[in-house]
């Protein structure tokens, strides 16, 4: 089989299928894995395919996202994926930590389900702070602009006081997730916030429901490998591949 023909079928292939792995690509077009590792470095430099670690995925369009919605509008999608997301997030959390919490509904949901008293919480929510105190739980907010649409404390002042802590696990909401363009938010002073908690802290983790993931706003405040995702059962598996996605309710 000449080069064309053997990539326009790994192409063909790897649609079908969403994504595969050298070894099938190799034993479906009967050549051997080198081989095949040379068309993906073309296929993927050409843009029809997109080359991963140990295969490739098929590409996919990432739709743009250009403004928050309402926090109340938020509420009501995707909720019993955001409650599971929560759940497991929440037990993560030990006596110890010093964490820090992002506003939004998915990151809500895991303060409804925190048990953990005796850690340190640090929240740019409102809506949260009343939610972890009503727990018994200690709690502090920066200073800031107050968001109308996500209810978060944004703003130079909540970015300095943000810098000087150091935060041992932390939980961020995102509008979109791409391995390209990594976690993306509509905002510049939210966006800026985000940026300087997530570096400020050692267990990064983003929660994130499936729809989220292929959906690009206007600012990345992290790349995709910079933090744990906890999501739900994904459909593009070339996220799974990537190593630091966490699928709540997976069977793997």
């Amino acid at each position: 089989m000449i080069a064309a023909e053997r990539q326009k079928r790994i192409v063909e292939l790897v649609n079908a299928r969403g994504s595969m792995s050298l070894a099938e690509l190799a034993q479906a077009i009967d050549t051997s894995e080198s081989t095949v590792r040379r068309d993906l470095a073309q296929l993927h430099k050409t843009g029809l395919l997109r080359r991963v670690r140990g295969g490739a995925t098929k590409v996919v369009s990432s739709e743009y996202v250009i403004s928050d919605q309402s926090f109340a509008g938020r509420q009501e999608q995707h909720m019993e994926e955001k409650r599971a997301i929560g759940a497991y997030a929440a037990d993560l959390i030990g006596p110890h930590d010093f964490v820090f919490i992002d506003a939004g509904t998915t990151t809500e949901c895991l303060v409804d389900a925190i048990t953990e008293t005796r850690a340190i919480y640090l929240t740019n929510s409102l809506r949260h702070a009343q939610k972890l105190l009503a727990k018994g739980c200690r709690v502090l907010l920066p200073g800031g602009e107050l968001k109308p649409t996500t209810e978060a404390l944004v703003g130079a002042e909540t970015v300095g006081l943000i810098r000087r802590y150091h935060f041992t696990i932390g939980f961020w909401g995102t509008n979109g997730a791409d391995l390209e363009t990594g976690f993306t938010t509509p905002e510049f002073n939210e966006a800026a916030v985000k940026q300087i908690s997530l570096e400020q802290t050692v267990r990064p983790y983003v929660l994130c429901d499936s729809s989220k993931f292929s959906q690009v706003a206007p600012i990345t405040f992290a790349d995709f490998d910079r933090a744990q995702v906890i999501t739900d059962l994904l459909t593009d598996r070339s996220y799974v591949q990537s190593g630091n996605v966490i699928e709540v309710g997976s069977q793997q």
